[in-house]
């Protein structure tokens, strides 16, 4: 049986706080800082980047690979933003032009501007570009950063859609652990006091009703906001959900922009 608490941990090689640092240092002036992401991305992709920068002389960057994410980093000490999207443009050009089937995704920035070179915002800035949908260059800026991320508990025993949360809760800025089983979340609950517990209604053990008033009764300083995210469809259960305290119900298939705004609401 697979192990029943999945905590969310920071990045195995500490990429972000690394590369927090290295732009501090750098960014006296200005930094920018871009990740890109591929599908499928080819072993070469990193070698063949260092040959597009290095082409243009006397160009200051530095590649920085991130395994979690799978996506890489480039700084660029001394580029304003204007300079910086100049120089995504160009890479994302000479990829097409040189990659069989490659569609580059890129966020990009400049430090100092809107946003703090935090580690936080750095993953989101990661994140971004593996969750675009769009192939145009993203730039990232205030309102894409909170500053106090709330905290979210997600609870499902499928590692797939927890995986698919965990990176969409990020990209919007939230703090996430994971539990795969009614038990382990309580036991979370207690430890870590999350804002909002985004739960299967159906899990190993303890679940559905049961869970949702075991939470209710959990001695905290705050109980916890529940949005209830499941295949469950029958009327009386989603009747009994709210009677029981719950904020939300959300039905699988769902729609992740409308769970964004369902997640927002918990927080406004």
């Amino acid at each position: 049986m697979p192990q029943s608490v999945i905590v969310q941990q920071e990045y195995r090689t500490d990429v972000y706080h690394n590369l927090a640092e290295r732009v501090k240092e750098a960014s006296k002036d200005s930094c920018g800082v871009m990740f890109l992401y591929c599908s499928d991305q080819p072993p070469q992709m990193e070698s063949r980047l260092r040959e597009i920068l290095q082409y243009e002389p006397g160009l200051e960057f530095e590649i920085v690979p991130d395994s979690q994410t799978d996506t890489l980093a480039i700084m660029l000490p001394g580029h304003t933003l204007a300079a910086a999207h100049y120089q995504a443009l160009l890479i994302k050009h000479h990829l097409q032009e040189t990659m069989n089937q490659v569609d580059p995704r890129i966020t990009l920035t400049v430090f100092p501007g809107q946003v703090d070179p935090m580690p936080a915002t750095l993953k989101q800035m990661a994140e971004s570009a593996k969750l675009s949908v769009s192939s145009d260059i993203q730039i990232f800026t205030k309102p894409e950063a909170l500053k106090d991320p709330g905290r979210i508990l997600i609870v499902d025993h499928d590692d797939t859609i927890r995986e698919f949360l965990r990176i969409r809760l990020h990209l919007q800025g939230y703090e996430t652990l994971e539990a795969l089983d009614g038990k382990a979340a309580l036991e979370l609950i207690e430890k870590w006091e999350p804002d909002v517990v985004l739960t299967e209604f159906h899990l190993y053990g303890i679940d559905g009703l049961p869970f949702i008033r075991q939470i209710q009764k959990l001695l905290l300083a705050q109980t916890p906001k529940i949005v209830v995210l499941t295949g469950q469809r029958v009327d009386q259960t989603i009747s009994q959900c709210f009677k029981n305290g719950i904020e939300d119900y959300v039905t699988k298939p769902f729609s992740p922009v409308e769970l964004d705004a369902r997640i927002r609401r918990c927080f406004n």
